[in-house]
């Protein structure tokens, strides 16, 4: 179905916001007590929504007939790229103040960095073969690279889940909905295989 440029705009506006808030919240000195970790917290939050957001495109399509959503699943998992740029320079800038060789003493010392550091290059390598391009010279291999989302989702999770330290509602949370989205995957991909085999068996 033809995207309509109002609901691109609309999409684009509420997926924006909260990097909005963000950069008003850091001007006028309203993230409160600790600015650097608000950032960074909700950074890597909006990075987990927009990859929930672009991974519930297909179910509601499937189920609500949504079909107007289809054209704006590639703006929602940019959006989880930009959200999961955001967060890692966040991090290198505010809390490390850009000192590498901290980083990396950071990544040998704390095991979920290691568990994002490979979700944003997923990310990174999807967003970059994500345009229509690149679909074709990719063929079938697009698919299958694009899967990856499916990792670099369990690695989010993953990065979240180890930095508990009191609650665990959000990873929980989180784990739940991830679980959701990827158990429907497999389901679907099962039922097309039983589809698929009956109708061979028929012919046979």
């Amino acid at each position: 179905m033809p995207s309509t440029p109002w609901r691109r705009m609309l999409l684009f506006a509420l997926m924006v916001t909260p990097f909005v808030w963000l950069c008003y919240g850091a001007i006028c000195q309203q993230l409160g007590a600790d600015p650097a970790k608000t950032i960074v917290l909700l950074t890597g939050q909006w990075t987990i929504y927009s990859l929930f957001f672009s991974l519930a495109v297909s179910p509601l399509v499937c189920w609500l007939k949504w079909r107007w959503l289809m054209p704006h699943r590639r703006m929602l998992g940019l959006f989880a790229l930009f959200y999961a740029l955001c967060h890692v320079l966040s991090y290198l800038v505010f809390i490390l103040g850009l000192d590498m060789s901290r980083f990396l003493s950071e990544l040998a010392k704390r095991p979920y960095i290691t568990a994002g550091a490979p979700a944003v290059v997923i990310l990174i390598a999807l967003g970059l073969t994500s345009t229509q391009g690149m679909m074709r010279r990719l063929g079938k291999n697009w698919q299958r690279l694009h899967r990856l989302v499916y990792v670099a989702l369990l690695l989010g999770w993953i990065h979240v889940l180890w930095q508990v330290r009191s609650s665990y509602f959000d990873a929980v949370l989180y784990g739940l909905i991830g679980a959701a989205l990827l158990l429907l995957r497999v389901f679907w991909y099962w039922r097309k295989r039983r589809v698929k085999a009956s109708a061979h068996s028929l012919r046979g």
